[in-house]
């Protein structure tokens, strides 16, 4: 009867809006990595360079200073990442946001960040984990995962103003 099941945003709309969603959350999340990576490591590129160990191995797990090489690599890994897990943010709560029904839509971007950090900790291969838990705290991570919540969430509320 429902082609897309009756509250799921249609794949087409929704990795649309993914592009915007996860931007935004790829964008706050990447922030977070800085200012704990200056906070716990001395140097804000860090954690972002972490995440390039899916191409340059473990190495880059150590690599401080920003570079094309680590850091570009590496947020480019992360943005990606970002906008995957926005597409099912916006699939599965896409017409919440539409709604303006923001009781929903945090608890959505809650979810899909606590859902992301599960995969990315639990059942990933530690080849494929982001890196960057190999320079941050718990704490840290909570924090990042969290601004990735908020970016879905800020982005639903600007684009439906």
């Amino acid at each position: 009867m429902f082609k897309n099941g009756p509250s799921t945003m249609p794949w087409a709309r929704a990795t649309r809006d993914a592009l915007l969603s996860g931007s935004a959350a790829s964008a706050l999340s990447t922030v977070v990595l800085a200012l704990r990576g200056r906070s716990e490591t001395g140097r804000p590129a860090a954690p972002t360079n972490a995440t390039s160990h899916w191409i340059w191995g473990e190495r880059a797990t150590r690599e401080d200073r920003p570079s094309l090489r680590h850091t570009a690599l590496g947020y480019v890994i992360h943005h990606a990442a970002s906008v995957f897990w926005a597409m099912f943010y916006e699939r599965w709560f896409g017409r919440a946001c539409a709604a303006r029904d923001m009781p929903t839509v945090l608890a959505g971007s809650a979810g899909v960040a606590a859902l992301a950090a599960f995969v990315d900790f639990r059942l990933t291969p530690e080849r494929l984990t982001p890196g960057y838990e190999k320079r941050l705290s718990c704490s840290s991570l909570v924090a990042v995962y969290g601004a990735f919540a908020a970016g879905l969430a800020i982005s639903c509320a600007l684009r439906r103003r």
